[in-house]
């Protein structure tokens, strides 16, 4: 699994990895403030923006991508940012593997709990988007419309929409197995995963993704982690309030 990538800056490395339905480019406006300290590589996860496509699709798949991507890259003891289902390939790789592997861990919006399956709205709404017949992106935004009134989530999805060099529309991720193995996104972390690296979690003051109790769980797999909240933000916290975003996550790894 080739993952595709860019990488800005120079300095400590800085690895950043992107929520289900996103891509590497969503964090491209945080990454050029990061990238005059650190050497900062934003990650397509598989099945997800111009990365490789592939019928596995789990936790432990994307948690081997980071290690091997790391490893391909002589990329040593970095730290990491993982936003909701990228947070929980962090959290996987950070249990999974030896501790000297990273230095920090950043965890924005999501906890080590099991989620049930919420994102089948979305998965029904994209899959009604006929990309045969599909016209343009004003159309595609016409049908999402039916099912999805938030404005600002249908740009987040249509950000995925590109022209084919043949001709039509595409996805750039793999709408089929997202619906086939969604409910692996929603998957806790394994009760004997742990790590004492330093933790910082983030969460939008809006969103109900991290609860006031989920702070024992935590504690429980990162004994040394820390929960900070953003007022005014919900899940999508980089989008939403970048700036205080950006201050804790600089205070934190600095």
């Amino acid at each position: 699994m080739q993952l595709n990538y860019k990488v800005l800056g120079e300095g400590k490395p800085l690895i950043i990895m992107h929520g289900i339905f996103g891509l590497m480019d969503n964090w491209m406006g945080l990454s050029k403030v990061l990238s005059q300290n650190y050497t900062v590589y934003l990650l397509d996860l598989r099945n997800h923006g111009r990365s490789p496509h592939s019928d596995e699709f789990d936790y432990e798949a994307m948690s081997q991508d980071l290690r091997k991507f790391m490893e391909e890259h002589a990329i040593e003891n970095p730290h990491i940012i993982g936003h909701s289902m990228g947070g929980k390939v962090a959290m996987y790789f950070a249990g999974r593997f030896q501790p000297e592997l990273f230095d920090k861990m950043v965890i924005v919006d999501i906890a080590p709990k099991y989620y049930p399956v919420h994102h089948r709205s979305i998965l029904d709404a994209l899959q009604s988007v006929d990309l045969q017949s599909l016209q343009s992106r004003t159309q595609a935004d016409e049908v999402l419309a039916r099912s999805i009134p938030e404005m600002d989530v249908r740009q987040f999805l249509l950000k995925n929409l590109y022209r084919k060099d043949e001709g039509g529309f595409g996805w750039r991720f793999n709408l089929n197995i997202l619906n086939q193995e969604i409910e692996n996104v929603g998957e806790g972390l394994p009760e004997h995963f742990y790590s004492e690296r330093p933790f910082l979690f983030i969460r939008g003051g809006l969103s109900h993704y991290i609860k006031d109790g989920d702070m024992d769980l935590i504690l429980k797999h990162f004994p040394n982690a820390r929960l900070e909240t953003v007022a005014g933000a919900g899940h999508w916290v980089h989008a939403e309030k970048p700036e205080e975003l950006l201050t804790l996550v600089q205070d934190f790894i600095r």
